[in-house]
């Protein structure tokens, strides 16, 4: 979505990188998926996959100077935003699924996608929060096609912070799922429903963590994810339309975060496999970046996985960069992004091609 209207009706300013091409393709367990090329040249291709519960707009929204797929595009990347099965703009996201779905049915699809449509070899991705964890644990399940990688925020050991670590230990999302709830969502309704009601109220009775912000918006994303963005890092435009990228998300995919969250490391949601018992998959170009101030997910659990990596396959394949003041989505939507963090992940890709 380059130009034109988006959602609540506003102008979105054109993005440099013009008018997508959309490609729609089919999973192998059946689940409708698409991508959205910007190409600004012949180097990647590179796939972006958004956090949990976002859609193309966590990369594509329009309300900083320069977002990262126009500063990408500017850069002479070939540029696939990727759509996975939590997108809201998709209808699976109202489904039940867990991460493991994500890793070994979309990050496949979509790599072979790509590689189909340019005729490359190899892909390059760069993978954010939870889809960070995904895209880590497709390669651990044998991904190919894939030569070098970005990893942002989240990795094989997830180390949450305060808010997390306190809703892992109530088990919210099971006392969500016994209270009837299938899906949450970021939207407010005008004409709230009985279970909208109750959402409201347990709000209420919510920690509002380091940076409370009355906007319902801002609360509803911080009762579902965490602290998903410093305050002072967005632009009064960010603040008032990220909304935009967000949406429904589902139960049982925050089950499968609680697991992982109790067993201190990737497993799958129903606990018969261990991620870390064969990570030779991951024995490639790999970067970590994490804020330094994020209070959603700890860059102790990225540093604790660049370590093990390190270890297991050989301290040449890895790099870490902590970003100086910015926490976590921040770090692609914040105002000064384009300064301080855009250029360091393209260094990264830069580096394979």
């Amino acid at each position: 979505m380059s130009t034109g209207v988006s959602t609540g009706g506003r102008v979105r300013r054109p993005l440099r990188c013009g008018e997508p091409s959309r490609y729609s393709f089919t999973t192998a367990d059946g689940v409708g998926l698409r991508l959205s090329r910007f190409r600004g040249g012949d180097k990647g291709p590179v796939i972006l996959s958004p956090g949990y519960g976002t859609s193309e707009l966590a990369y594509t929204l329009d309300t900083t100077e320069t977002n990262f797929p126009e500063y990408l595009f500017e850069h002479g990347y070939d540029v696939w935003v990727f759509d996975y099965r939590s997108s809201p703009a998709l209808p699976s996201a109202s489904t039940q699924f867990t991460f493991d779905d994500v890793a070994q049915y979309d990050f496949p699809a979509a790599v072979a996608t790509v590689r189909a449509e340019t005729g490359a070899d190899s892909v390059q991705l760069v993978a954010h929060c939870l889809s960070s964890l995904s895209m880590q644990m497709a390669l651990c399940l044998g991904l190919q096609g894939v030569r070098s990688a970005v990893a942002s925020q989240v990795s094989l050991h997830m180390r949450a912070g305060e808010l997390n670590e306190f809703r892992s230990e109530l088990h919210a999302a099971n006392v969500l799922d016994l209270l009837g709830f299938d899906t949450l969502t970021t939207e407010v309704d005008d004409d709230p429903t009985f279970r909208d009601r109750m959402l409201t109220h347990l709000l209420g009775l919510y920690p509002a963590g380091a940076e409370p912000c009355d906007r319902p918006f801002c609360r509803r994303v911080n009762f579902m994810y965490g602290e998903v963005y410093d305050h002072d890092q967005l632009n009064e435009a960010t603040h008032d339309h990220l909304h935009e990228a967000f949406g429904v998300a589902n139960i049982t995919a925050f089950e499968h975060v609680t697991a992982i969250l109790r067993a201190n490391h990737a497993v799958s949601a129903d606990g018969t496999h261990d991620y870390l018992d064969d990570v030779s998959g991951l024995k490639l170009p790999l970067a970590f970046i994490h804020g330094e101030h994020n209070r959603m997910f700890l860059p102790a659990g990225t540093r604790e996985t660049f370590e093990m990596l390190s270890e297991r396959n050989g301290p040449e394949y890895y790099s870490y960069h902590l970003i100086p003041g910015y926490a976590h989505m921040d770090c692609f939507v914040g105002k000064d992004a384009v300064r301080d963090v855009y250029p360091v992940i393209t260094a990264e890709l830069d580096r394979h091609n």
